[in-house]
């Protein structure tokens, strides 16, 4: 080696910078061959040429690879600018990394050893100098840009002066799930303001001291909302356990833990999720005059009571003063939902969510683990008596018109659709509404009969007192894409101009919200069917239109521009997978060569629903957008496996001719394909059908490996709550915040740190010591990746001196 060779001391940076330049070069041409192949972009195979010579360039020590990275350079800010024009989050992977070699390149230590300066040095100096300067100044100007997705606006009509219909419920409580029984998810309470919120600070935490053991599914998440009724709160945690807490200091009161079975499963991992939503309260006093004892009922009769569903397919009663089993209600206190249903895999059956109490009786519906097989369990709701446990009623979607009790030693319906979310109740009208899902298998629906196919992913309504039918408006037709309703359905009165109308609005997984007369089903907000992509797998169909609503929060049509990553070449790899996928736009039906599902099966919206102000007539709710690859692979590749076959990650779907894969849109680093935001905060006017605002919502901090809290806007899972006092709460972010809101302009006021993640709804209450507390449960959740926890955690302002 000479010393002039190209690892000389002189020469060794642009050496070492060609080789690097080379190597990427050279994965850039092959990646953009195989882009160009399907029919994707050609800068990858121009760019990994230009970058490649230009590496070989600066190996030989020649002035005209400053000309040609130049040129690249340029070029590339060009077609930057071209594809995504003045988006940040956009220009990062096409630009910085070039950016940072084009300033490397004109550094002396780099640029003096390519020979002579009339080697063409002096034009590629300016050329590499102009492709910086254009790069940074799009960058610097690009950060003053509205973000994209965001819609800037601020509530501007007056209070509407309507009388909340929700049933009365005192000020400072909240005793059922939504607060109350209409899921509005909103508070009078208004002590916390606007002005105020800044104040916050920790009152108490407590800590249950049920975290996710060795032996639990990867999905224990802790998704309770606590209640706050009887002078106690009543949380649950993951495994079903009950506490009662003082609701001004935290101390526990008492505790029942339903000492678990595992169904004679060696352990609980079998189970698809460990969760427990929530729990539902019911005093006797509210339906009128507590009958009084007899031998048949003694004076020790549970006047009070929790009613717990449990993972192992019990419905328990308790005692809400003393956290005791009410010996009357069923066998010893329980009532077991396991009866009728047949057979199930340890797991596969039970009430993740919270049961409705009306007019005397406990309704109930539950879980069906997904893409099991074709002979789970059925999707029955049930309706008991509150006092003795005895079945009333059963709705089974799968025979919808016989309600009358199941005789023992029948079975409901195998692989009706289920309802494993939370129903909301109108007592007045005397109706429940069921947000419903489908039937098992969720993406090929070939088998599915007329009643399934009725009353899959959508709204039902049924007389309370009878189980029947009174009406249904679907929100997916020939669901193929696991679009169940999950979130419970809101219940208020909108302001139309027809007058005031009776509503029911529900939000959905791709999107759209629906907002019906809840009387009847009618849309209030227009509903269009519009025509979708065809062309389902082999044995099935699809729906040739869908319902889309007016107000709609759907993604719009993803192109390979939205591939997205943190380098030029995770994101050159996103395109040309997304350029593999079968991909029309929404509702792309499921294929054996993979399919796109954007949104994915997470959904704009899941089971944290959207929280209502009667009021101010606005629905506050926080979107988030994942798209999904779903690809079918043949019976003869998977097997008869009962859960996960051979091929990693396939659900089975056992009598299908399908099992299929499910999993996000993710680049080889992990991170989203989608370009940012992927999560947001949004309001829309109820009175209007339109969007007031929508803005990016939480930080990368506890997502990414270095802690930064740089705001993109991350997916959410758990609803929001709002307040009287114009603030609104959601802490479901990935990053581990409990945050606060301008209601009337999506302004972020407020975030206090949790030690982990806050997957789940928050409430508000009031406490004896007359101050309003905002509680949240943290324990994070499991499918997430969030940090795992016990904690529950009350905010309020300071306290006042006396």
């Amino acid at each position: 080696m000479t010393a002039h060779g190209p690892f000389s001391r002189a020469r060794l940076l642009p050496s070492l910078l060609g080789l690097l330049l080379l190597l990427a070069g050279l994965a850039m041409l092959i990646g953009g061959i195989r882009l160009v192949m399907l029919d994707g972009s050609p800068y990858y195979l121009i760019g990994g040429l230009a970058v490649a010579a230009t590496g070989v360039l600066l190996f030989v020590a020649s002035r005209t690879a400053l000309l040609v990275y130049g040129l690249f350079l340029l070029g590339s800010c060009v077609w930057a600018l071209w594809e995504v024009w003045l988006d940040w989050w956009q220009l990062v992977p096409r630009l910085a990394l070039w950016f940072a070699v084009g300033i490397l390149l004109l550094l002396p230590w780099f640029r003096r050893p390519l020979g002579a300066p009339g080697q063409g040095g002096g034009v590629g100096t300016k050329l590499v100098g102009a492709g910086v300067a254009v790069a940074g100044i799009a960058a610097l100007v690009s950060l003053f840009m509205p973000d994209r997705g965001e819609i800037d606006g601020e509530l501007s009509h007056e209070m509407v002066r309507l009388e909340n219909p929700a049933p009365d419920t005192a000020p400072g409580d909240w005793p059922s799930y939504g607060r109350t029984a209409f899921g509005q998810r909103y508070s009078p309470l208004n002590q916390i303001t606007p002005e105020n919120v800044d104040q916050l600070e920790l009152a108490w935490t407590f800590r249950t001291g049920d975290i996710p053991g060795p032996n639990d599914p990867q999905e224990t998440t802790a998704e309770n909302t606590p209640l706050k009724v009887n002078g106690m709160l009543y949380v649950c945690t993951p495994h079903s356990q009950v506490i009662a807490l003082n609701p001004d200091t935290g101390e526990e009161i008492w505790r029942f833990d339903p000492k678990l079975s595992t169904q004679n499963a060696e352990s609980f991992k079998g189970w698809a999720h460990m969760t427990c939503r929530g729990v539902a309260y019911h005093d006797e006093a509210s339906y009128g005059a507590v009958p009084p004892a007899s031998p048949d009922m003694p004076a020790d009769r549970c006047t009070k009571r929790i009613f717990l569903p449990t993972a192992d397919t019990r419905l328990i009663a308790l005692n809400a003063d003393t956290g005791k089993p009410c010996p009357r209600f069923g066998d010893g206190g329980s009532v077991n939902l396991a009866t009728g249903i047949g057979d199930f895999n340890p797991g596969g059956y039970y009430s993740t969510s919270p049961p409705s109490v009306a007019r005397d009786l406990v309704i109930i519906g539950g879980h069906v683990t997904d893409n099991v097989s074709l002979d789970e369990p059925s999707g029955v709701i049930r309706a008991y008596d509150v006092r003795t446990g005895e079945l009333v009623w059963n709705w089974d979607s799968g025979n919808p018109e016989e309600t009358e009790p199941l005789p023992p030693g029948e079975i409901y319906t195998r692989n009706s659709p289920n309802m494993w979310s939370v129903m909301s109740v109108d007592e007045d009208l005397g109706l429940i509404y069921l947000p419903m899902g489908n039937a098992t298998p969720d993406q090929w629906g070939g088998h599915r009969t007329p009643p399934m196919e009725r009353f899959s992913a959508g709204i039902t309504a049924l007389d309370i007192a009878t189980g029947e039918v009174r009406w249904v408006f679907q929100t997916t037709h020939h669901d193929l894409w696991d679009m169940d309703v999950g979130g419970q359905p809101s219940l208020t009165t909108v302001e139309t101009a027809q007058g005031p109308r009776p509503a029911l609005i529900a939000s959905t997984k791709q999107g759209s919200i629906y907002v019906l007369d809840r009387r009847t089903g009618e849309p209030i907000i227009p509903v269009e069917e519009r025509p979708v992509p065809q062309g389902a797998a082999k044995g099935d169909w699809a729906a040739p239109t869908q319902p889309f609503s007016k107000l709609d929060l759907q993604p719009p049509l993803m192109t390979e521009q939205d591939m997205w990553g943190v380098t030029p070449f995770d994101q050159m790899l996103c395109r040309i997978e997304f350029k593999g996928l079968r991909y029309d736009g929404i509702y792309t039906p499921p294929s054996v060569q993979g399919s796109l599902v954007n949104p994915g099966n997470f959904g704009v919206f899941d089971w944290g629903g959207v929280s209502v102000d009667p009021q101010r007539q606005i629905v506050f709710m926080n979107p988030s957008y994942m798209a999904f690859t779903s690809q079918l692979v043949p019976r003869d590749k998977v097997g008869n496996a009962q859960r996960i076959s051979e091929i990693e990650g396939v659900q089975p779907n056992k009598g299908a001719p399908f099992g299929v894969i499910l999993q996000p849109l993710l680049s080889p680093l992990g991170l989203p394909c989608q370009a940012p935001a992927w999560g947001y905060i949004a309001a829309a006017d109820l009175t209007t059908g339109e969007i007031i605002y929508k803005r990016k919502n939480g930080t990368i901090r506890d997502s990414a490996p270095i802690p930064l809290p740089i705001e993109m806007g991350v997916p959410s899972l758990g609803g929001t709550i709002l307040t009287a006092g114009g603030v609104g709460f959601l802490s479901g972010t990935l990053d581990q915040y409990l945050r606060a809101y301008d209601v009337a302009t999506g302004e972020e006021l407020w975030k206090g740190r949790l030690p982990a993640g806050g997957q789940t709804t928050p409430m508000t209450y009031a406490g004896a010591d007359g101050r309003q507390y905002v509680l949240v449960m943290a324990g994070g959740h499991g499918s997430l990746g969030t940090e795992q926890g016990d904690y529950v955690l009350a905010y309020a302002l300071p306290e006042q001196p006396q």
